[in-house]
């Protein structure tokens, strides 16, 4: 055996989300999510985020976990309509308290606060006059960020505007199985075009209000597309552009793909791209999040009738031969290394997070322990890619697992189980898996094992 060690300073974390663990619905404004989960047959098992996890009212407890397991930084998101219930208009202070009291608890246990302004859960009275498919929604956000950061901006010293815009776009638009759950492939771009916009002015408003140190960060579920045959060539080249070049181009400078913009041209003419949009995009950040679970491997052939692709009907996913998790996806850690190393030779320089890496198994308790031994696989695995591609170049400066705790886990409810702290939900008691010990030697260590 080998030990491989992470540079000094390598940030260890683990990340939650405001609607999968908080609760604490009447404190708050009502948001899609909300209405989502509370529409018949939208979620697995008819479960909501109505308690969740309960954080809202056990932070105390968890963030003394997060102590006990070593982490360094933890990455939570703040609930928009907890900060301004409809979406507009002046703080809601009581939502800020709440808040200011999760950043000075984490600063009090010596863990840096990385806070994450939209994790999906846009305000319902949003979605109700056009949401992200209406331009207005992206000068709302960068409201809501200035809000938050007059706040906060004193103690927080990571700052992401958005998670995974292509989830909220294409999810959440054009296949529907997220919230707001509309299958309009056409609004899909345009949300896609105002979340990048509400990036870039949310990114404006940051940096308005915060102090020179703060850093500055977008996190993007890039993929790793492969095509099945050389037949789907072409295929995989669509759905990277869908998948990955239409956040990142513009992010770095280059504007839109001259191929998506090609592809699309029968859903949209794309004139909801005002002049000056991709400046205000391309705003400079300072790190750029990256959060991987699984590879792409795309064929030709009929896809989803509402698929999630705009303009790929003709074109379908398939699951390669091998070990998948619960949620059916393939175990494949070399997709994240491609990532990381076309955005070391692809884009200009810029330090990276993997900001979200885990896997959903079927969990058992037996006798009060959780031997998750696939979930420390899968970690071990995708760490020694990371650490792989530090030794490549890849400018990488810390990971975070997903995710601290069991949570609702969007359509699928409760079924499916991320968390390395085992939730029971009716007791809400929290239980360390196997791989949360893991984990902590791991972050005690710095570096995991590797085969000579």
């Amino acid at each position: 055996m080998t030990r491989l060690v992470f540079p000094e300073g390598f940030v260890w974390g683990a990340a939650t989300a405001a609607y999968q663990i908080e609760g604490g619905v009447d404190a708050r404004g009502r948001s899609i999510w909300d209405t989502f989960a509370h529409t018949p047959g939208k979620i697995d098992g008819g479960d909501t985020g109505d308690v969740a996890a309960d954080h809202y009212h056990r932070y105390g407890a968890d963030i003394a976990l997060m102590r006990d397991l070593g982490l360094s930084a933890y990455r939570f998101s703040v609930a928009w309509p907890r900060v301004q219930p409809t979406g507009r208009g002046p703080a809601n202070a009581a939502g800020l308290d709440f808040y200011e009291r999760i950043v000075d608890e984490l600063l009090g246990q010596g863990i840096a606060p990385m806070l994450t302004l939209y994790h999906w859960d846009l305000p319902q009275e949003l979605e109700d006059v056009g949401g992200w498919a209406e331009r207005d929604t992206a000068a709302r956000f960068a409201e809501y960020a200035g809000l938050v950061a007059a706040r906060l901006g004193d103690r927080v010293p990571g700052w992401t505007t958005l998670n995974e815009p292509w989830c909220s776009a294409f999810l959440g638009y054009a296949s529907g199985v997220h919230a707001p759950g509309r299958t309009e492939p056409a609004a899909a771009l345009r949300a896609a075009h105002h979340l990048m916009l509400a990036h870039g002015l949310g990114t404006l408003a940051l940096r308005d209000a915060l102090p020179a140190s703060a850093e500055v960060s977008i996190v993007l579920n890039l993929a790793a597309v492969s095509p099945a045959s050389p037949a789907a060539e072409d295929a995989a080249r669509r759905i990277d552009g869908l998948a990955n070049r239409i956040f990142l181009d513009p992010l770095f400078g280059a504007g839109y793909p001259a191929d998506v913009l090609q592809d699309t041209a029968a859903l949209t003419d794309w004139g909801f791209v005002h002049a000056g949009d991709e400046s205000i995009i391309a705003t400079p950040i300072d790190l750029l999040g990256v959060n991987y679970y699984s590879p792409t491997v795309v064929d030709l052939g009929e896809g989803e009738v509402d698929g999630p692709w705009p303009g790929c009907a003709d074109i379908r996913t398939v699951t390669p031969a091998g070990p998948t998790t619960s949620m059916g996806w393939p175990i494949d850690a070399r997709g994240l290394g491609e990532i990381l190393a076309r955005l070391r030779d692809d884009y200009p320089p810029i330090p990276i997070m993997i900001t979200e890496n885990g896997a959903a198994f079927d969990d058992v308790v037996a006798d009060d322990a959780v031997r998750d031994s696939d979930r420390v696989a899968y970690l071990h695995q995708h760490l020694a890619v990371a650490h792989e591609s530090l030794r490549k170049g890849v400018d990488l400066r810390g990971y975070f697992v997903w995710s601290l705790l069991d949570n609702f886990e969007w359509a699928y409810g409760y079924a499916k189980r991320f968390g390395i702290v085992h939730v029971d939900y009716a007791s809400q008691r929290r239980l360390w898996k196997d791989s949360a010990y893991w984990y902590r030697d791991v972050i005690k260590a710095n570096g995991i094992n590797g085969m000579a």
